[in-house]
């Protein structure tokens, strides 16, 4: 399991693993291409979808699940039961995405009739760590997958009179700066409560190529921010689109 409570040897020896791939936001894909590439969309491109975001921003495998589940979530006429189902399923495919980007080793074990088994095993000592409100609607998927995984939190709020960011509360497990970080977020707009986030894990000792972003819609001008303030984060989505359901939060706590 790759969520026990161990340090992770790996990441304080420097030994590093290569990320598994999945679909890339790159040049020659708009906004509605990275939905499918045999698949056309009506949606308008904006000029920031054509950046060149690089490996750093990861997209989950398109099916028509997946694409009836967004459909869902962005539809107003969608019933709070409706919408918090479908997002938890929605959650709990990043979660699985996002653990497998994690790194893994080979292992041999022997089966209940007595043959070797070579497979492989994930490295322990990973965390998960929530912004919240919002990013606590994914804290259940991730537990659902790893039930002893630790989870820290990060309250950032917009300041009052200058509009900023700001971080109001922050905690982690103490060697948060040994493990892999699963940092979830479900929407990426303008990506400025992130970058404050990342930078406050970095202030802890975390390195940003040790954290991996899971989010569920990603502006492209959000997903360009973070990528270009830290180059070494993996952000995983299931949607580049420039307009965001940033109606999320609300609906999925019923504070809408």
């Amino acid at each position: 399991m790759p969520c026990h409570n161990q340090q992770l040897n790996s990441v304080s020896s420097g030994q590093e693993h290569p990320m598994k791939q999945v679909r890339f936001a790159n040049s020659n894909s708009s906004v509605p291409a990275v939905v499918s590439n045999s698949e056309p969309s009506d949606a308008t491109t904006q000029p920031d979808s054509q950046d060149n975001l690089g490996p750093q921003l990861k997209l989950l495998p398109l099916n028509d699940q997946i694409r009836e589940l967004q459909t869902i979530i962005r539809d107003k006429t969608t019933s709070r039961g409706d919408f918090v189902f479908c997002a938890d399923r929605l959650i709990r495919l990043v979660v699985e995405e996002g653990l497998n980007q994690l790194p893994y080793s080979e292992c041999t074990v022997t089966t209940p009739t007595g043959y070797k088994y070579e497979g492989v095993k994930f490295e322990r000592g990973n965390c998960g760590v929530s912004i919240m409100r919002s990013g606590e609607a994914m804290e259940q998927g991730l537990r659902d997958c790893c039930r002893s995984i630790r989870i820290g939190k990060i309250l950032i709020q917009s300041d009052e009179e200058t509009q900023k960011a700001k971080v109001y509360y922050a905690k982690f497990p103490p060697d948060v700066y040994r493990r892999k970080v699963l940092l979830m977020y479900p929407i990426l707009s303008t990506g400025n409560t992130v970058i404050e986030a990342v930078r406050v894990l970095i202030e802890h000792g975390v390195q940003p190529k040790h954290i991996i972003l899971l989010s569920l819609f990603s502006t492209p001008h959000g997903a360009k921010s973070i990528i270009q303030e830290f180059p070494d984060i993996t952000i995983l989505t299931t949607e580049v689109h420039p307009v965001a359901p940033t109606h999320f939060g609300q609906r999925y706590f019923g504070t809408d």
